[in-house]
């Protein structure tokens, strides 16, 4: 085939009814456009004179005509005896790969290259995104794609958007390119330029690649929102998803841009597509790239499963394993149960993952580590609802979802092993800075175990969470004694009497609970100890002396005592220091032995979750208030009722006996307070004035 070559006189009479059907003239611009072409070459092109095959092929295109009914025959014929073919797509392609990289080494991802090509090719898709986590393997994957998709496109052009370049300036760069820079007069509005890059789409089979497109999206709360100034690129994705073109973009990004969220379907033109790690061979293959290797089947998954077959990760410990253990897996595999499966390279790229996270998103990234198990969204709720709204919340996951950061399973939400391994690393690098400097963030806003856990799960995050920030609180205190009353220092700190329960709980939440969890750990006797009127979320009270602590007032909350209870919501010890009573939010009273822990007795009889009781002063009484309106009292000697008192309207808050042992005074949700006779259970006065909830209650020392 000539470089040029020239129409027939039948070839344009065929062309020229196709034209009118077009309602074109014969240099309409609409035609320049479409075939990247010119008037002058249209002109010569209506005149039988020869020009590019190209551009020739372009402009029988243009107008849905076989470009080989209208090229002078004999022109088929040389090209038949030199090359022994027509020229195809191939021939007159225009390639320009930008800063794509230079593959080496690619292993495996053959069904996922696979379903690709079928979309692109068989599906017709106009837009497809690449999805997943850093170093998972988009843009390998996007540029062996383009590469076996070459030869069936007349253009493949790759750009990268590291940079974040202006849409201005990319629009101008592509259109110079598909117009062989024969544009010199574009459109000064970006509605223009999008408007003339669709032409070129529609006039040409077009490959285009724009890969790193998070680098025009924000960090923060909303997955997919464009970075300030580069809104319009949303403008450019939907424009090339939804008009009619035979060209595709193909996108790789950790996360979609929000367009393609509402847009995205399986059976629509706009797909995405979410890269997950690399198979088990695949990935030993990567291993193998970097040298020779020691080990057998289980140890080779053991180290890919771990990494989530996440490719860059496993070159990174393919070299750590090289260079320092001399190929031995196994020896590798040993050291690090002593250690961290996580270095310098990979934390670097969770980090950058990490830090365009909002608020909420990196709260619940703590918390899937901490549960280490699956978990389904009411206990994430649980675990944040002090903090977080459900429809924030729900938000949040979506969002790390696209990011790759998390997975969902049909046991709940989890995260990668590498990625848990990486929060938990974290977290054991701030909590000791937390405590030592008094600081509290992460301490305050995350347990750091689960009293409520499976016995395993608990024993898993003493071991991965708790031991490790003991050993470096030890490091910082020099010893022991020093932690704790170090410790005891930071309870005291919290303990305000002028407080209110809900700023304590805003402003306390699980510190309490996790300063206890780490006292239990390092074995610190708690006895005498006051923590009164203090939220304490998630603590392990279980197999813990408890002799003379005072937990009146509490919000215990999640926390565990010897025997299973319900959530906690006060505590009192009997003057003479030998029983605890709890009352919970499964309706009921609990009378324990101190010294032993054992349930001594269960008194039943309220109707509603029990707030607050409180021991006469002889002890042989528990007065219990709670949310079915009602005070009663309980003989202690065999949990029997002794009277119920009625006459709040609202939920009873807080109760507690006069100094000479006489009284009882409740508060309520009614807005009063009410004296009770403790003989009678009579109502002796009702005290008004309050706007709002009552939420405490206590006599002065004179009791007047």
């Amino acid at each position: 085939m000539k470089n040029s070559v020239r129409a027939s006189e039948l070839g344009l009479k065929l062309l020229d009814r196709a034209r009118r059907l077009k309602k074109w003239n014969k240099t309409a611009e609409a035609w320049c456009s479409s075939a990247l072409t010119s008037r002058a070459t249209l002109n010569r092109f209506w005149a039988r004179q020869p020009i590019r095959c190209d551009t020739f092929i372009a402009i029988c295109s243009a107008v849905g005509v076989d470009w080989e009914k209208v090229v002078e025959p004999d022109q088929i014929k040389a090209d038949q005896i030199n090359n022994g073919k027509s020229p195809t797509v191939a021939q007159i392609k225009r390639v320009d790969w930008g800063q794509a990289p230079k593959l080496r080494g690619f292993y495996g991802r053959t069904e996922e290259l696979n379903t690709l090509q079928q979309w692109i090719l068989q599906d017709k898709c106009r837009l497809v995104t690449l999805l997943g986590m850093g170093g998972i393997g988009k843009t390998s994957v996007a540029v062996t794609l383009a590469h076996l998709l070459e030869d069936k496109f007349e253009f493949v052009i790759w750009r990268t958007l590291r940079n974040a370049p202006p849409l201005e300036e990319l629009l101008a760069d592509l259109i110079q390119f598909l117009s062989g820079q024969q544009e010199t007069n574009l459109p000064s509005s970006v509605d223009g330029k999008i408007l003339r890059l669709i032409r070129y789409l529609q006039g040409r089979r077009c490959l285009l690649v724009l890969d790193n497109v998070e680098s025009i999206l924000q960090s923060g709360d909303r997955t997919g929102s464009y970075r300030e100034g580069y809104a319009e690129y949303g403008e450019l994705l939907r424009s090339i998803g939804e008009t009619a073109h035979h060209s595709c973009l193909l996108l790789t990004s950790r996360e979609p841009p929000q367009d393609l969220i509402i847009l995205e379907g399986e059976n629509l033109p706009i797909r995405c597509f979410p890269l997950t790690g690399l198979s088990d061979t695949d990935g030993q293959e990567i291993l193998k790239e970097k040298g020779n290797f020691a080990g057998d089947d289980t140890q080779w998954l053991t180290v890919i499963e771990h990494y989530a077959g996440n490719p860059l990760a496993l070159k990174m410990v393919a070299c750590v394993v090289r260079d320092f253990f001399y190929g031995n897996i196994a020896q590798f595999l040993n050291f690090l149960k002593q250690g961290s499966f996580i270095f310098d390279d990979i934390r670097d790229l969770l980090d950058r993952q990490f830090q365009r996270l909002s608020a909420t998103q990196q709260e619940l990234m703590y918390w899937l580590a901490i549960n280490r198990e699956p978990v389904f969204f009411k206990e994430l709720e649980q675990d944040v609802f002090c903090h977080r709204c459900a429809p924030d919340i729900l938000q949040s996951l979506g969002s790390l979802q696209r990011r790759s950061l998390i997975e969902k399973t049909s046991a709940g939400f989890t995260q990668q092993p590498v990625v848990m391994e990486y929060m938990l690393n974290r977290l054991i690098e701030h909590i000791p800075e937390e405590i030592t400097s008094q600081n509290f963030a992460l301490l305050r806003t995350h347990a750091l175990v689960k009293a409520t856990a499976a016995e395993y799960v608990w024993d898993t995050q003493v071991s991965l969470i708790i031991e490790p920030i003991i050993e470096r609180l030890l490091a910082i205190f020099g010893s022991t004694k020093k932690l704790s009353n170090h410790l005891l220092e930071i309870i005291s700190m919290l303990r305000s009497p002028t407080s209110t329960v809900k700023q304590i709980t805003k402003e306390t939440a699980y510190i309490c609970g996790n300063i206890i969890n780490i006292m239990r750990q390092l074995q610190v006797d708690v006895s005498n100890y006051d923590f009164s009127n203090l939220t304490v979320w998630q603590a392990n009270l279980q197999g813990i002396k408890l002799h003379n602590v005072n937990f009146a007032h509490c919000d215990l909350t999640s926390s565990v005592f010897t025997e299973t209870l319900g959530n906690i919501l006060s505590a009192a010890f009997s003057p003479d220091g030998k029983l605890l009573a709890t009352c919970d939010t499964d309706w009921k009273v609990r009378l324990w032995e101190v010294p032993t822990g054992k349930l001594v007795l269960i008194c039943e009889g309220h109707t509603n979750v029990v707030r607050d009781l409180a021991f006469s002063h002889d002890g042989k009484i528990l007065a219990s208030c709670s949310a079915d309106h009602t005070v009663k009292f309980w003989d202690v000697s065999d949990g029997k009722c002794l009277k119920t008192c009625t006459g709040h309207t609202n939920e009873v808050c807080s109760v507690a006996f006069s100094p000479d042992g006489q009284t009882l005074v409740s508060s309520s949700g009614d807005h009063t307070l009410k004296l009770w006779d403790i003989t009678t259970g009579e109502c002796l006065n009702t005290c008004t004035g309050h706007s709002s909830w009552v939420r405490s209650v206590a006599f002065s020392p004179d009791g007047k």
